[in-house]
């Protein structure tokens, strides 16, 4: 399997902070979502971009990731197969990214790394079963699917499984399959995939809305993806950067639905011809401070 560096994949240093990583990562998963998109290979590099998160946005992920690098591996680099987790023992779950909502699909460098850990009663390196007992592991899921209550299907231990998601299921809830582990039950917990329009906050839902100067000052009515599709929001004329506005009842589902948080991103866009230069030029005199 090929070395993948997921650093230059998401633009930033090995040394970014958690911060960086996820302003780069809601960068390019808007850049490059096959929706909006029209550039060549956009769909190839969402999942990069993708994939590349999903590897750094954990800490464990990440620093058994950044140990690999450390041994001077660079991309296109043949790697041999390691032992989950870059061979560190001590990580009790397997798990199982389940598909889609532009979700799983990762490369076999990925699952070579993060899709190997110690599941199914065995220990790293043995081969041998330990006391019978349930299978844990964790399930990634889309949150379309949470939102929905959809289907997944997953494969563990060599057989794929329809599993059925409780809608609103919370992450850390935790899903018995009767039979179906190694030695007894198959026990999947529940965290939500990455997603690039959506943070998770409780039941609430924070989306980052780019707009542009004039429709931050002006006032104007923009459609906004939600879990439930788009849907129009009127922008108040005067808003500033960082204003919040919110979809009651958008959120994830719950006994109290929960709502989404519309943080507004105003754009500074870069002038590339001489009537946007005069333009930038008019808005500087008429906004500049007049001094004695």
């Amino acid at each position: 399997m090929e070395f993948k560096d997921y650093y230059a994949t998401l633009g930033v240093e090995p040394s970014a902070g958690d911060a960086e990583i996820k302003s780069a990562y809601r960068r390019l998963a808007r850049k490059y979502h096959p929706d909006v998109s029209k550039e060549a290979g956009a769909e190839d590099k969402f999942k990069a971009v993708n994939e590349a998160y999903e590897a750094l946005r954990d800490p464990q992920k990440r620093a058994a990731y950044d140990q690999l690098r450390s041994r001077g591996f660079r991309p296109g680099d043949e790697v041999p197969p390691q032992g989950g987790y870059g061979g560190h023992p001590g990580f009790d779950y397997e798990e199982i990214f389940a598909g889609g909502g532009g979700h799983g699909g990762f490369s076999d460098f990925f699952e070579q790394i993060f899709g190997q850990r110690r599941a199914g009663g065995f220990s790293p390196g043995t081969g041998h079963a330990a006391p019978r007992g349930d299978t844990r592991a964790k399930l990634s899921v889309p949150l379309e699917k949470v939102y929905n209550g959809d289907s997944v299907r997953v494969s563990v231990g060599g057989k794929s499984l329809d599993v059925k998601l409780p809608r609103g299921i919370a992450p850390g809830k935790v899903i018995r399959l009767k039979g179906q582990g190694t030695h007894g039950d198959l026990l999947l917990e529940i965290e939500y995939a990455a997603h690039p329009h959506f943070e998770v906050d409780g039941r609430n839902l924070i989306h980052v809305l780019e707009v542009m100067p004039w429709q931050a000052a002006l006032g104007d009515t923009v459609k906004v993806p939600t879990l439930g599709g788009a849907v129009e929001l009127k922008i108040p004329a005067g808003s500033e950067a960082g204003k919040k506005l919110r979809l009651r009842g958008r959120g994830l589902p719950g006994t109290v639905p929960g709502d989404q948080i519309v943080e507004l991103e105003v754009l500074a866009p870069v002038p590339v011809n001489e009537q946007q230069r005069a333009a930038y030029e008019a808005l500087r005199e008429a906004f500049a401070t007049k001094t004695a």
